[in-house]
């Protein structure tokens, strides 16, 4: 561990990231974005674990008018001090709607919560495709209740 001229100690800690663009950004204005995130990480002596693309998905709710964004996934090992850069460059960002940085127990290795995401989103979308499924058995009932009564 390294010691800062006020005497905290600093070293480098576990954050994941998830980043959620204007639909609109192009391949361009995505990958300068992560780009310019890489810059500032190395520049605090920080890793980049891995970064994720999730692509161009619906909101949960509507930001503005928009009703889709792309998603983006990202861990990284960095001083807590870049954190603190990298929501500045964001916010000033206008193809960045929302992100949100989330500091990981450092007691359990990257790996580890990444394997624990995706395990998480690989649940939540079979529980996504059950659910339609059910809303598609739903609908096509209705369909045959609604022809047999225009058949009476």
């Amino acid at each position: 561990m390294s010691t800062t001229l006020s005497g905290k100690s600093s070293a480098n800690r576990p954050y994941e990231v998830v980043i959620i663009m204007h639909p609109d950004a192009t391949l361009d204005e995505q990958k300068e974005l992560f780009k310019k995130n890489k810059n500032t990480i190395t520049t605090y002596k920080g890793t980049v674990n891995s970064v994720e693309t999730w692509g161009k998905r619906t909101l949960a709710t509507p930001i503005g008018k928009l009703r889709k964004a792309i998603y983006f996934h990202s861990t990284f090992e960095v001083d807590p001090s870049a954190v603190m850069e990298l929501e500045r460059t964001m916010r000033i960002n206008d193809k960045v709607l929302r992100f949100m940085h989330t500091k990981l127990d450092e007691r359990t290795p990257v790996a580890k919560h990444l394997e624990a995401f995706k395990k998480g989103l690989t649940e939540t979308a079979q529980r996504e495709k059950e659910r339609e499924a059910k809303a598609q058995l739903r609908r096509q009932a209705a369909m045959q209740a609604r022809m047999e009564r225009d058949e009476e």
